[in-house]
Protein backbone atom coordinates (compact mmCIF):
# COMPACT_ATOMS: atom_id res chain seq x y z
CA UNK A 1 0.00 0.00 0.00
CA UNK A 2 1.47 3.34 -1.08
CA UNK A 3 1.94 5.95 1.54
CA UNK A 4 1.73 9.70 1.02
CA UNK A 5 4.93 11.71 1.38
CA UNK A 6 5.53 13.23 4.80
CA UNK A 7 4.07 16.69 5.27
CA UNK A 8 6.81 19.34 5.54
CA UNK A 9 7.60 20.58 8.99
CA UNK A 10 7.70 24.21 10.04
CA UNK A 11 11.08 25.77 10.75
CA UNK A 12 11.62 26.34 14.45
CA UNK A 13 11.71 29.90 15.79
CA UNK A 14 11.68 31.51 19.20
CA UNK A 15 8.23 31.60 20.72
CA UNK A 16 6.37 34.89 20.72
CA UNK A 17 3.92 35.97 23.39
CA UNK A 18 0.24 35.65 22.63
CA UNK A 19 -2.26 38.41 23.18
CA UNK A 20 -3.88 38.34 26.63
CA UNK A 21 -7.60 37.54 26.79
CA UNK A 22 -9.99 40.45 27.05
CA UNK A 23 -12.26 41.33 29.90
CA UNK A 24 -14.92 39.06 28.50
CA UNK A 25 -12.92 35.96 29.37
CA UNK A 26 -11.58 35.52 25.84
CA UNK A 27 -15.02 35.29 24.24
CA UNK A 28 -15.34 36.72 20.75
CA UNK A 29 -17.54 39.75 20.34
CA UNK A 30 -19.30 40.80 17.18
CA UNK A 31 -18.13 44.23 15.99
CA UNK A 32 -20.52 47.12 15.71
CA UNK A 33 -21.81 47.95 12.24
CA UNK A 34 -19.42 50.89 11.87
CA UNK A 35 -16.48 48.57 12.58
CA UNK A 36 -17.30 46.17 9.77
CA UNK A 37 -15.22 46.27 6.54
CA UNK A 38 -18.15 47.15 4.29
CA UNK A 39 -18.90 50.22 6.41
CA UNK A 40 -15.31 51.41 6.29
CA UNK A 41 -14.96 50.82 2.57
CA UNK A 42 -18.28 52.52 1.91
CA UNK A 43 -17.33 55.58 3.94
CA UNK A 44 -13.95 55.84 2.22
CA UNK A 45 -15.38 55.47 -1.28
CA UNK A 46 -18.07 58.05 -0.49
CA UNK A 47 -15.48 60.50 0.83
CA UNK A 48 -13.25 60.14 -2.23
CA UNK A 49 -16.21 60.36 -4.64
CA UNK A 50 -17.53 63.55 -3.03
CA UNK A 51 -14.03 65.04 -2.99
CA UNK A 52 -13.64 64.21 -6.66
CA UNK A 53 -16.93 65.87 -7.60
CA UNK A 54 -16.12 69.00 -5.62
CA UNK A 55 -12.58 69.30 -7.00
CA UNK A 56 -13.92 68.74 -10.52
CA UNK A 57 -16.41 71.57 -10.08
CA UNK A 58 -13.79 73.94 -8.61
CA UNK A 59 -11.22 73.30 -11.35
CA UNK A 60 -13.81 73.56 -14.12
CA UNK A 61 -15.14 76.84 -12.72
CA UNK A 62 -11.65 78.32 -12.63
CA UNK A 63 -10.46 77.07 -16.03
CA UNK A 64 -13.68 76.83 -18.03
CA UNK A 65 -14.83 73.77 -19.91
CA UNK A 66 -12.40 74.17 -22.81
CA UNK A 67 -9.47 74.95 -20.53
CA UNK A 68 -10.35 71.97 -18.34
CA UNK A 69 -10.31 69.59 -21.30
CA UNK A 70 -6.99 70.98 -22.59
CA UNK A 71 -5.47 70.78 -19.12
CA UNK A 72 -6.76 67.23 -18.67
CA UNK A 73 -5.30 66.09 -21.97
CA UNK A 74 -1.87 67.56 -21.21
CA UNK A 75 -1.74 66.65 -17.50
CA UNK A 76 -2.37 62.97 -18.14
CA UNK A 77 0.78 62.54 -20.26
CA UNK A 78 3.34 61.88 -17.46
CA UNK A 79 0.96 59.83 -15.28
CA UNK A 80 1.44 56.41 -16.98
CA UNK A 81 5.22 56.76 -16.91
CA UNK A 82 5.31 57.67 -13.23
CA UNK A 83 2.90 54.90 -12.25
CA UNK A 84 4.88 52.39 -14.29
CA UNK A 85 8.10 53.45 -12.55
CA UNK A 86 6.62 52.98 -9.09
CA UNK A 87 5.01 49.70 -10.10
CA UNK A 88 8.38 48.47 -11.39
CA UNK A 89 9.95 49.37 -8.07
CA UNK A 90 7.24 47.38 -6.27
CA UNK A 91 7.71 44.20 -8.33
CA UNK A 92 9.76 42.33 -5.71
CA UNK A 93 6.85 42.21 -3.26
CA UNK A 94 3.95 43.75 -5.18
CA UNK A 95 1.32 45.35 -3.02
CA UNK A 96 -2.40 45.02 -3.70
CA UNK A 97 -3.84 47.14 -6.48
CA UNK A 98 -6.47 48.53 -4.11
CA UNK A 99 -3.74 50.29 -2.11
CA UNK A 100 -2.39 51.99 -5.22
CA UNK A 101 -5.88 52.95 -6.43
CA UNK A 102 -6.64 54.42 -3.01
CA UNK A 103 -3.35 56.34 -2.95
CA UNK A 104 -3.86 57.85 -6.41
CA UNK A 105 -7.51 58.72 -5.70
CA UNK A 106 -6.59 60.30 -2.37
CA UNK A 107 -3.93 62.46 -3.97
CA UNK A 108 -6.06 63.48 -6.96
CA UNK A 109 -9.27 64.13 -5.00
CA UNK A 110 -9.02 64.49 -1.22
CA UNK A 111 -5.51 65.97 -0.93
CA UNK A 112 -6.02 68.30 -3.90
CA UNK A 113 -9.32 69.55 -2.45
CA UNK A 114 -7.76 70.23 0.95
CA UNK A 115 -4.85 72.04 -0.70
CA UNK A 116 -6.99 74.26 -2.93
CA UNK A 117 -9.38 75.27 -0.15
CA UNK A 118 -6.72 75.76 2.54
CA UNK A 119 -4.22 77.57 0.30
CA UNK A 120 -6.88 79.95 -1.07
CA UNK A 121 -8.23 80.74 2.39
CA UNK A 122 -4.77 81.30 3.90
CA UNK A 123 -3.58 83.50 1.03
CA UNK A 124 -6.70 85.69 1.17
CA UNK A 125 -6.43 86.01 4.95
CA UNK A 126 -2.76 87.05 4.72
CA UNK A 127 -3.53 89.54 1.94
CA UNK A 128 -6.32 91.08 4.01
CA UNK A 129 -4.22 91.22 7.18
CA UNK A 130 -1.12 92.71 5.55
CA UNK A 131 -2.74 94.66 2.69
CA UNK A 132 -0.02 93.26 0.44
CA UNK A 133 -1.46 90.82 -2.14
CA UNK A 134 1.91 90.21 -3.83
CA UNK A 135 3.60 89.41 -0.56
CA UNK A 136 0.69 87.17 0.42
CA UNK A 137 1.07 85.15 -2.78
CA UNK A 138 4.79 84.68 -2.18
CA UNK A 139 4.27 83.71 1.47
CA UNK A 140 1.46 81.37 0.55
CA UNK A 141 3.56 79.60 -2.10
CA UNK A 142 6.72 79.22 0.01
CA UNK A 143 5.26 78.60 3.49
CA UNK A 144 1.57 77.74 3.47
CA UNK A 145 1.40 75.52 0.38
CA UNK A 146 4.26 73.15 1.32
CA UNK A 147 2.84 72.58 4.81
CA UNK A 148 -0.74 72.05 3.65
CA UNK A 149 0.01 69.96 0.56
CA UNK A 150 2.59 67.65 2.12
CA UNK A 151 0.39 67.08 5.17
CA UNK A 152 -2.59 66.24 2.96
CA UNK A 153 -0.54 63.78 0.88
CA UNK A 154 1.07 62.25 3.97
CA UNK A 155 -2.39 61.36 5.28
CA UNK A 156 -2.69 58.67 2.59
CA UNK A 157 0.64 57.12 3.61
CA UNK A 158 -0.43 57.20 7.25
CA UNK A 159 -3.75 55.49 6.52
CA UNK A 160 -2.09 52.66 4.60
CA UNK A 161 0.53 52.36 7.33
CA UNK A 162 -2.13 52.03 10.04
CA UNK A 163 -4.85 49.99 8.34
CA UNK A 164 -2.88 47.91 5.81
CA UNK A 165 0.05 47.07 8.02
CA UNK A 166 0.70 43.69 6.42
CA UNK A 167 1.16 45.40 3.05
CA UNK A 168 3.49 48.06 4.47
CA UNK A 169 6.72 46.37 5.48
CA UNK A 170 9.61 48.59 4.42
CA UNK A 171 11.06 51.54 2.59
CA UNK A 172 9.97 50.43 -0.88
CA UNK A 173 6.33 50.26 0.24
CA UNK A 174 6.57 53.76 1.67
CA UNK A 175 8.18 55.10 -1.51
CA UNK A 176 5.53 53.49 -3.74
CA UNK A 177 2.50 54.63 -1.74
CA UNK A 178 3.89 58.15 -1.31
CA UNK A 179 4.91 58.41 -4.97
CA UNK A 180 1.55 57.24 -6.30
CA UNK A 181 -0.28 59.64 -3.97
CA UNK A 182 1.88 62.54 -5.16
CA UNK A 183 1.35 61.51 -8.79
CA UNK A 184 -2.41 61.81 -8.30
CA UNK A 185 -2.01 65.17 -6.60
CA UNK A 186 0.24 66.53 -9.35
CA UNK A 187 -2.23 65.30 -11.97
CA UNK A 188 -5.05 67.44 -10.55
CA UNK A 189 -2.77 70.41 -9.92
CA UNK A 190 -1.44 70.26 -13.48
CA UNK A 191 -4.99 70.33 -14.86
CA UNK A 192 -5.59 73.51 -12.90
CA UNK A 193 -2.36 75.23 -13.95
CA UNK A 194 -2.50 74.19 -17.62
CA UNK A 195 -6.20 75.00 -17.92
CA UNK A 196 -5.65 78.44 -16.37
CA UNK A 197 -2.70 79.08 -18.71
CA UNK A 198 -4.83 78.10 -21.69
CA UNK A 199 -7.53 80.55 -20.59
CA UNK A 200 -4.93 83.30 -20.31
CA UNK A 201 -3.75 82.59 -23.85
CA UNK A 202 -7.33 82.76 -25.10
CA UNK A 203 -7.70 86.23 -23.63
CA UNK A 204 -4.36 87.59 -24.86
CA UNK A 205 -4.36 85.80 -28.21
CA UNK A 206 -0.92 84.21 -27.70
CA UNK A 207 -0.21 81.05 -29.69
CA UNK A 208 2.67 78.65 -30.27
CA UNK A 209 5.80 78.16 -28.22
CA UNK A 210 5.64 81.71 -26.84
CA UNK A 211 2.30 81.08 -25.13
CA UNK A 212 1.75 80.68 -21.39
CA UNK A 213 0.40 77.18 -21.99
CA UNK A 214 3.60 76.09 -23.72
CA UNK A 215 5.77 77.55 -20.95
CA UNK A 216 3.67 75.92 -18.24
CA UNK A 217 3.74 72.58 -20.07
CA UNK A 218 7.53 72.74 -20.45
CA UNK A 219 8.15 73.54 -16.77
CA UNK A 220 5.61 71.21 -15.16
CA UNK A 221 5.35 68.28 -17.58
CA UNK A 222 8.73 68.16 -19.33
CA UNK A 223 11.21 69.46 -16.75
CA UNK A 224 9.68 68.55 -13.40
CA UNK A 225 6.99 65.84 -13.57
CA UNK A 226 8.81 64.16 -10.67
CA UNK A 227 8.70 67.21 -8.34
CA UNK A 228 5.69 66.28 -6.20
CA UNK A 229 6.64 62.57 -6.04
CA UNK A 230 10.16 63.59 -5.01
CA UNK A 231 8.88 65.65 -2.06
CA UNK A 232 6.37 63.11 -0.78
CA UNK A 233 8.73 60.15 -1.20
CA UNK A 234 10.75 61.63 1.68
CA UNK A 235 7.68 61.18 3.89
CA UNK A 236 7.27 57.65 2.54
CA UNK A 237 10.87 56.80 3.42
CA UNK A 238 10.22 57.94 6.98
CA UNK A 239 7.20 55.66 7.29
CA UNK A 240 9.18 52.83 5.66
CA UNK A 241 11.90 53.12 8.30
CA UNK A 242 9.21 53.10 10.98
CA UNK A 243 7.72 49.95 9.47
CA UNK A 244 11.09 48.21 9.79
CA UNK A 245 11.48 49.24 13.44
CA UNK A 246 10.58 47.03 16.36
CA UNK A 247 7.25 47.65 18.06
CA UNK A 248 8.97 48.64 21.29
CA UNK A 249 10.84 51.49 19.55
CA UNK A 250 7.98 53.94 20.00
CA UNK A 251 10.07 57.11 19.70
CA UNK A 252 11.67 56.00 16.45
CA UNK A 253 8.35 54.91 14.95
CA UNK A 254 6.90 58.37 15.66
CA UNK A 255 9.84 60.71 15.07
CA UNK A 256 11.26 59.28 11.83
CA UNK A 257 8.00 59.73 9.82
CA UNK A 258 7.68 63.22 11.30
CA UNK A 259 11.24 64.00 10.24
CA UNK A 260 10.50 62.74 6.72
CA UNK A 261 7.42 64.96 6.56
CA UNK A 262 9.37 68.03 7.70
CA UNK A 263 12.07 67.29 5.13
CA UNK A 264 9.40 67.00 2.42
CA UNK A 265 7.96 70.36 3.46
CA UNK A 266 11.42 71.95 3.39
CA UNK A 267 12.30 70.72 -0.09
CA UNK A 268 8.85 71.73 -1.35
CA UNK A 269 9.32 75.23 0.10
CA UNK A 270 12.74 75.54 -1.55
CA UNK A 271 11.29 74.51 -4.90
CA UNK A 272 8.34 76.92 -4.67
CA UNK A 273 10.57 79.74 -3.49
CA UNK A 274 13.04 79.34 -6.34
CA UNK A 275 11.11 81.83 -8.46
CA UNK A 276 11.79 84.53 -5.87
CA UNK A 277 15.58 84.04 -6.11
CA UNK A 278 15.99 86.15 -9.22
CA UNK A 279 15.70 85.64 -12.94
CA UNK A 280 17.67 82.37 -12.96
CA UNK A 281 16.71 81.17 -9.49
CA UNK A 282 14.44 78.44 -10.81
CA UNK A 283 17.13 76.94 -13.05
CA UNK A 284 19.76 77.22 -10.30
CA UNK A 285 17.61 75.29 -7.80
CA UNK A 286 16.65 72.80 -10.49
CA UNK A 287 20.25 72.05 -11.48
CA UNK A 288 21.89 72.29 -8.06
CA UNK A 289 19.23 70.58 -5.95
CA UNK A 290 16.33 68.91 -7.75
CA UNK A 291 18.30 66.85 -10.27
CA UNK A 292 20.87 65.57 -7.72
CA UNK A 293 18.12 64.81 -5.21
CA UNK A 294 16.17 62.92 -7.84
CA UNK A 295 19.26 60.92 -8.80
CA UNK A 296 20.07 60.13 -5.16
CA UNK A 297 16.55 58.94 -4.38
CA UNK A 298 16.46 56.88 -7.56
CA UNK A 299 19.70 55.18 -6.57
CA UNK A 300 18.36 54.57 -3.05
CA UNK A 301 15.16 53.02 -4.40
CA UNK A 302 17.02 50.70 -6.80
CA UNK A 303 19.54 49.73 -4.09
CA UNK A 304 16.71 48.93 -1.68
CA UNK A 305 15.06 46.80 -4.35
CA UNK A 306 18.28 44.81 -4.84
CA UNK A 307 18.63 44.41 -1.08
CA UNK A 308 15.14 42.94 -0.96
CA UNK A 309 16.10 40.35 -3.57
CA UNK A 310 19.20 39.49 -1.55
CA UNK A 311 17.03 39.03 1.55
CA UNK A 312 14.85 36.59 -0.38
CA UNK A 313 17.89 34.52 -1.41
CA UNK A 314 19.24 34.48 2.14
CA UNK A 315 16.05 33.66 4.07
CA UNK A 316 14.23 31.10 1.92
CA UNK A 317 16.78 28.24 2.06
CA UNK A 318 15.51 27.44 5.57
CA UNK A 319 12.08 26.66 4.11
CA UNK A 320 13.64 24.69 1.27
CA UNK A 321 15.51 22.59 3.85
CA UNK A 322 12.23 21.95 5.68
CA UNK A 323 10.54 20.79 2.47
CA UNK A 324 8.23 23.73 1.82
CA UNK A 325 10.21 24.92 -1.20
CA UNK A 326 12.20 23.15 -3.87
CA UNK A 327 16.02 23.28 -3.69
CA UNK A 328 16.31 25.69 -6.64
CA UNK A 329 13.46 28.00 -5.64
CA UNK A 330 15.40 30.40 -3.35
CA UNK A 331 17.71 31.27 -6.24
CA UNK A 332 14.84 31.67 -8.72
CA UNK A 333 12.75 33.75 -6.33
CA UNK A 334 15.72 36.06 -5.72
CA UNK A 335 16.01 36.95 -9.42
CA UNK A 336 13.46 39.08 -11.24
CA UNK A 337 14.55 37.54 -14.56
CA UNK A 338 13.94 34.02 -13.25
CA UNK A 339 10.57 35.05 -11.85
CA UNK A 340 9.47 36.36 -15.20
CA UNK A 341 10.65 33.19 -16.91
CA UNK A 342 8.70 31.06 -14.41
CA UNK A 343 5.48 32.96 -15.09
CA UNK A 344 5.97 32.63 -18.85
CA UNK A 345 6.73 28.89 -18.53
CA UNK A 346 3.62 28.34 -16.41
CA UNK A 347 1.51 30.24 -18.92
CA UNK A 348 2.71 28.04 -21.79
CA UNK A 349 2.69 24.65 -20.03
CA UNK A 350 0.21 24.77 -17.13
CA UNK A 351 -2.96 26.46 -18.30
CA UNK A 352 -2.37 29.95 -19.64
CA UNK A 353 -2.94 33.15 -17.69
CA UNK A 354 -4.57 31.53 -14.60
CA UNK A 355 -1.45 29.42 -14.08
CA UNK A 356 0.79 32.45 -14.61
CA UNK A 357 -1.23 34.36 -12.01
CA UNK A 358 -0.87 31.45 -9.59
CA UNK A 359 2.89 31.50 -10.03
CA UNK A 360 2.93 35.29 -9.54
CA UNK A 361 0.96 34.87 -6.32
CA UNK A 362 3.32 32.10 -5.24
CA UNK A 363 6.28 34.40 -5.82
CA UNK A 364 4.65 37.21 -3.84
CA UNK A 365 3.84 34.93 -0.89
CA UNK A 366 7.36 33.50 -0.85
CA UNK A 367 8.79 37.02 -0.82
CA UNK A 368 6.51 38.04 2.04
CA UNK A 369 7.59 34.91 3.89
CA UNK A 370 11.27 35.83 3.45
CA UNK A 371 10.68 39.34 4.76
CA UNK A 372 8.67 37.98 7.69
CA UNK A 373 11.48 35.63 8.66
CA UNK A 374 14.03 38.43 8.26
CA UNK A 375 12.07 40.64 10.67
CA UNK A 376 11.82 37.73 13.13
CA UNK A 377 15.58 37.18 13.08
CA UNK A 378 16.10 40.91 13.71
CA UNK A 379 13.66 40.86 16.63
CA UNK A 380 11.11 43.05 14.84
CA UNK A 381 8.30 40.52 14.28
CA UNK A 382 4.91 41.18 15.80
CA UNK A 383 2.81 38.94 17.98
CA UNK A 384 1.05 37.49 14.92
CA UNK A 385 4.27 36.10 13.46
CA UNK A 386 3.34 32.41 13.76
CA UNK A 387 -0.16 32.97 12.38
CA UNK A 388 1.09 34.97 9.43
CA UNK A 389 3.82 32.42 8.69
CA UNK A 390 1.33 29.55 8.58
CA UNK A 391 -0.99 31.54 6.31
CA UNK A 392 1.81 32.17 3.81
CA UNK A 393 3.04 28.58 3.93
CA UNK A 394 -0.49 27.32 3.33
CA UNK A 395 -0.80 29.55 0.26
CA UNK A 396 2.52 28.29 -1.08
CA UNK A 397 1.53 24.68 -0.53
CA UNK A 398 -1.77 25.15 -2.36
CA UNK A 399 -0.07 26.62 -5.46
CA UNK A 400 2.96 24.34 -5.66
CA UNK A 401 1.66 22.21 -8.56
CA UNK A 402 2.46 24.76 -11.26
CA UNK A 403 4.88 26.96 -9.34
CA UNK A 404 7.53 24.39 -8.42
CA UNK A 405 8.29 23.03 -11.90
CA UNK A 406 8.10 26.53 -13.36
CA UNK A 407 10.58 27.94 -10.85
CA UNK A 408 12.88 24.94 -11.24
CA UNK A 409 12.90 25.48 -14.98
CA UNK A 410 13.59 29.20 -14.51
CA UNK A 411 16.44 28.44 -12.10
CA UNK A 412 18.10 26.10 -14.59
CA UNK A 413 17.59 28.47 -17.50
CA UNK A 414 18.85 31.60 -15.74
CA UNK A 415 21.64 30.18 -13.58
CA UNK A 416 25.15 31.22 -14.63
CA UNK A 417 27.44 28.51 -15.96
CA UNK A 418 29.70 27.43 -13.06
CA UNK A 419 33.48 27.37 -13.48
CA UNK A 420 35.22 24.04 -14.13
CA UNK A 421 36.24 23.74 -10.47
CA UNK A 422 32.56 23.41 -9.52
CA UNK A 423 32.31 20.21 -11.57
CA UNK A 424 35.54 18.49 -10.48
CA UNK A 425 36.68 19.51 -7.03
CA UNK A 426 33.58 18.22 -5.13
CA UNK A 427 34.46 14.68 -6.26
CA UNK A 428 38.13 14.80 -5.29
CA UNK A 429 39.49 15.59 -8.73
CA UNK A 430 42.03 18.33 -9.30
CA UNK A 431 40.79 21.77 -10.24
CA UNK A 432 42.21 21.35 -13.76
CA UNK A 433 41.35 17.78 -14.90
CA UNK A 434 43.50 15.51 -17.05
CA UNK A 435 46.39 17.94 -17.25
CA UNK A 436 44.62 20.54 -19.39
CA UNK A 437 46.12 24.01 -19.19
CA UNK A 438 44.72 26.34 -16.55
CA UNK A 439 44.40 29.13 -19.14
CA UNK A 440 41.65 28.49 -21.72
CA UNK A 441 42.51 27.95 -25.36
CA UNK A 442 42.67 31.17 -27.32
CA UNK A 443 43.74 33.27 -24.35
CA UNK A 444 46.88 35.38 -25.08
CA UNK A 445 48.74 33.65 -22.24
CA UNK A 446 48.08 30.17 -23.65
CA UNK A 447 51.05 28.55 -25.37
CA UNK A 448 50.87 24.73 -25.62
CA UNK A 449 54.48 24.50 -26.87
CA UNK A 450 56.03 26.38 -24.04
CA UNK A 451 57.94 24.12 -21.71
Amino acid sequence: MATSPPYPTYPTYPTYPTYPPGSGGGALRHPHWWQRPWARYGALITLLALSGLVILALVRRQTGTEGFLVGLGLAVLPVPWLLAAFRWLDRVEPGPWRNLVFAFAWGACAAALVAIVANSFATRWIATATADPAGADTLGATVIAPVVEESAKAAAVLLVFLFRRRDFTGIVDGVVIAGVTATGFAFTENILYLGTAFGTDQLTGDRGIASVTAATFFVRIVMSPFAHPLFTVLTGIGFGVAAQSAERQHARRALVPLGGLLLAMGTHALWNGSSALGRFGFFAVYAAFMVPAFGLLTWLAVWTRQRELRTVREELPAYAHAGWLGPAEPFALGSMRARRMAREYAGHHFGGRPAARDVARYEACATSLAFLRHRARKGRAGGDFAVRERELLAELWGRRAAARPSLEYAARASAPVPPPTAYWTPYGYPAVPYGYPAVPYGHPAYNPYKS
